[in-house]
């Protein structure tokens, strides 16, 4: 089956925001960021999303973030800017500035806190949809947002022209498999250690956390399996797992990514406040798994 929302097949890098040592938003090391993933092949970025600490940046700077991505982009990767609120008003006011920054996409997390019936997580997508011509993708969260899109509703909402795929992050093979079933959807892994697991269903790729610390790792097994080469792709898979495992348990997501990015030579600065760093037991376990991956 064609499915709409190929363009953002392959690998998407949910990407940290940098911060100056005093908190403030680094634009020159986002500016470096964008090109380090040029430099690596990456198919395209997200930023501002979870991994971007978008709960803690300002409405101005969630809009700065995605206006210097797109920039200095240039088209030389796409951009499936984070605009999701659980505000629908925010959400079409953030995905409006992001169409006019140049965005290719725009990634939707589901309204989080208040807990929306399905109709209105129907309705919440609809009518961004109508405010904004511009390609979305459902991020479908609930370990995050407190509630699951519905495979069902999520079928639903392909039937919109501008909702193209879907960062499946419920941790379901099942849900997958009905959206992938039921829908002309793109669906795009949003755990990375799931992503082998969901390719092998129907899944086009993945906005991964590991990205931004080694995204030729993988590049190579999204390579691999489009390939045919299954042993190679789970070659890397198992290469990358312990470090998926390491930015998924030991810590809350963008904590232990931005640690390592640190401890690699690639730092980005702090975290902001609720936020907090490693411990040094959880720094020795992160340091141990970059030494043993061959990272340090």
């Amino acid at each position: 089956m064609a499915r709409k929302g190929e363009q953002f097949a392959g690998l998407t890098v949910a990407l940290v925001t940098p911060f100056t040592a005093d908190g403030a938003l680094d634009e020159a090391r986002l500016r470096s960021l964008v090109d380090e993933h040029v430099e690596a092949g990456t198919n395209c970025l997200a930023p501002v999303g979870t991994t971007g600490e978008s709960p803690t940046l300002s409405h101005d700077e969630h809009d700065r973030v995605i206006s210097i991505v797109c920039e200095h982009a240039a088209g030389r990767v796409k951009v499936m800017a984070g605009t999701g609120s659980n505000s629908t008003a925010e959400a079409i006011r953030l995905s409006q500035n992001a169409k006019k920054a140049g965005a290719d996409g725009v990634l939707l997390v589901a309204p989080y806190y208040n807990k929306p019936m399905q109709e209105g997580f129907y309705a919440h997508y609809a009518a961004i949809a109508e405010a904004v011509d511009v390609p979305q993708v459902v991020y479908n969260i609930p370990g995050r947002s407190a509630k699951n899109i519905e495979p069902d509703t999520i079928c639903r909402l392909a039937e919109i022209p501008q909702v193209v795929a879907v960062k499946e992050a419920t941790g379901s093979m099942d849900q997958a498999s009905q959206i992938l079933n039921g829908s002309d959807l793109t669906v795009l892994s949003g755990d990375d250690s799931l992503t082998l697991p969901l390719l092998s269903i129907g899944g086009s790729g993945v906005v991964s956390v590991a990205g931004n610390i080694v995204p030729g790792d993988v590049l190579a097994m999204l390579a691999a399996w489009r390939e045919g080469d299954v042993a190679k792709a789970q070659a890397v898979h198992h290469k990358l797992f312990p470090l998926c495992r390491d930015m998924l348990s030991l810590a809350t997501n963008p904590i232990p990514v931005k640690a390592a990015m640190t401890l690699v030579g690639r730092d980005t600065g702090p975290l902001r406040l609720p936020m907090t760093p490693l411990t040094v037991e959880q720094t020795a376990t992160l340091r141990d798994t970059l030494t043993t991956y061959g990272l340090l």
